[in-house]
């Protein structure tokens, strides 16, 4: 069963989907998606301009 999750920028919903759907879709790869979840890309981005990846 494949896990779906919601990218934001901001407040901005910007798509939900599994890791694969949001990877082609965005065009970025699976690693750095999964990186918008941890501390360390919290800390390097403001709230308003990073991408923030959330387990639905």
């Amino acid at each position: 069963m494949n896990k779906e999750y919601a990218l934001y920028k901001g407040e901005e919903l910007l798509g939900i989907g599994t890791l694969q759907e949001l990877s082609k879709q965005f065009g970025v790869k699976i690693k750095s998606l999964l990186f918008y979840q941890t501390p360390v890309y919290r800390k390097r981005t403001s709230d308003k301009k990073g991408k923030r990846l959330v387990k639905c």
